[in-house]
């Protein structure tokens, strides 16, 4: 990771470390870096984002960047719209984070920046150019809806009797999503749809997956869709369960398997995937590559082999046949048409998935770099053999806050609970003698 740029660009505490300044620096050095001469900029509801996203605008024109202005849209749209115009994309959003946070991030023909790429923007922002050039031109993207809205010309669902709602968390696809399950579900309600600059993801969205369970179950509805604050990621529910992002790949690489549409017959997925997951998967002779946690890594995993599907259990999925990039408006979707065309639900979807015990511990307050030492090292490998290799053990740093995340997953919740005490005890104790 760079100095400003994490693994999915820059983000932190709004007004304070991403100010008007930073957004115009940066907004200078696009066109350095990538070397084209247009950029679409959107961003999402919160309350920061349109004066980040009018700074950035200042900055690229002062380079001479013709300025495309999208308003408030999804990362995927600007994705999208970036890769199909071949030019600079800009989406101004802190994701799943409250209001108090934002980020940007900058696609270069909708693909996500390079480290050289980003290492040259970082430069402009802490020594910005100071000579004035001739302005480009600024523009309102006329054509920017129309653009991503052909990529649903495919989808032909029909009237479904499915009763469904969708909770927008308060954030960047609202308006986008409305449009299209008024097309497609006419019936379909939806919910966290009232942005004020404040209640981006407060307590509802795919990070707060209680308010559309309970309100499908409240409501005696067949599902429910939750979407994050950019709108890139999608978790789902029925009445008696909450699917995460590895349930719905199941679905998805299951049904395109069958009507053999599953290139190379083979998924990507995390190393924090369940192992109940891999093990059907399996045993529905689909391969699977488990790369680190983080949409990028997954993202080339897919794009390095050409394969189709991918994504996290935190809802983050890549349909590349249709979509580049996370798109969780193009999932819900798709995931209408398969159920339509199966006349199948989701319980029925995933008869055959047998998810195991899953437990994620968070350490905080701890020495992260703990984990480097040659007794952790070894503690973690033995831990690990005795967990045999039909189960999950995954011990990482934050990458933006001062914990370390331990997950367990087994078919046994006694062997669960008692590795995952072992291993919380274990860096406990190591962090206290390293601090003397």
């Amino acid at each position: 990771m760079g100095k400003y740029f994490g693994t999915d660009g820059i983000r932190g505490k709004a007004f304070e470390m991403l100010d008007a300044k930073l957004a115009y620096k940066l907004g200078q050095g696009l066109k350095q870096a990538i070397n084209i001469k247009e950029v679409i900029i959107g961003y999402d509801t919160r309350q920061s984002s349109p004066m980040l996203a009018h700074m950035l605008a200042a900055g690229a024109l002062s380079e001479g960047l013709n300025v495309s202005f999208a308003g408030v849209c999804s990362t995927p749209m600007v994705a999208y719209y970036s890769k199909e115009k071949s030019i600079i994309g800009v989406m101004v959003t802190a994701s799943h984070n409250p209001y108090t946070d934002n980020g940007i991030k900058v696609f270069n023909k909708g693909f996500k920046t390079t480290e050289d790429e980003e290492a040259i923007i970082e430069s402009f922002i802490d020594q910005p150019r100071l000579e004035i050039k001739p302005f480009g031109d600024f523009k309102l993207a006329s054509d920017f809806e129309s653009t991503y809205l052909k990529l649903y010309d495919q989808f032909k669902i029909g009237q479904t009797n499915l009763k469904v709602a969708y909770d927008s968390a308060n954030g960047a696809n609202y308006q986008i999503a409305n449009h299209l399950f008024n097309k497609y579900v006419p019936n379909a309600i939806q919910i966290g749809n009232n942005p004020d600059g404040l209640n981006i993801n407060k307590g509802c969205g795919s990070t707060y997956m209680d308010h559309i369970f309970q309100y499908v179950k409240e409501n005696n509805l067949d599902i429910g869709f939750s979407f994050d604050g950019d709108g890139d990621r999608l978790l789902v529910c029925d009445q008696d369960k909450i699917y995460d992002g590895d349930e719905i790949i199941y679905i998805i690489s299951s049904y395109l398997k069958k009507h053999q549409l599953l290139k190379h017959n083979h998924v990507v997925l995390t190393k924090m995937s369940n192992p109940g997951i891999l093990k059907a998967l399996k045993q529905n002779d689909i391969d699977v590559s488990l790369t680190d946690v983080g949409d990028k890594y997954v993202s080339l995993e897919l794009t390095t082999n050409d394969y189709i599907i991918g994504g996290e259990n935190s809802g983050h999925i890549i349909m590349r046949h249709l979509l580049h990039t996370g798109d969780g408006l193009l999932v819900a979707i798709y995931l209408l048409s398969i159920m339509a065309e199966e006349k199948k639900t989701l319980a029925e979807l995933t008869a055959d998935l047998k998810l195991y015990p899953y437990l994620l511990v968070n350490i905080k307050d701890v020495d992260k770099s703990i984990l480097k030492t040659d007794e952790m090292k070894l503690f973690l490998k033995e831990i690990k053999d005795s967990l045999g290799s039909d189960s999950l053990l995954l011990v990482r740093p934050s990458g933006t806050e001062n914990l370390i995340r331990v997950t367990v997953s087994h078919k046994s919740d006694e062997m669960m609970n008692q590795t995952i005490n072992q291993i919380v005890n274990k860096i406990k104790n190591i962090g206290v003698d390293n601090h003397g």
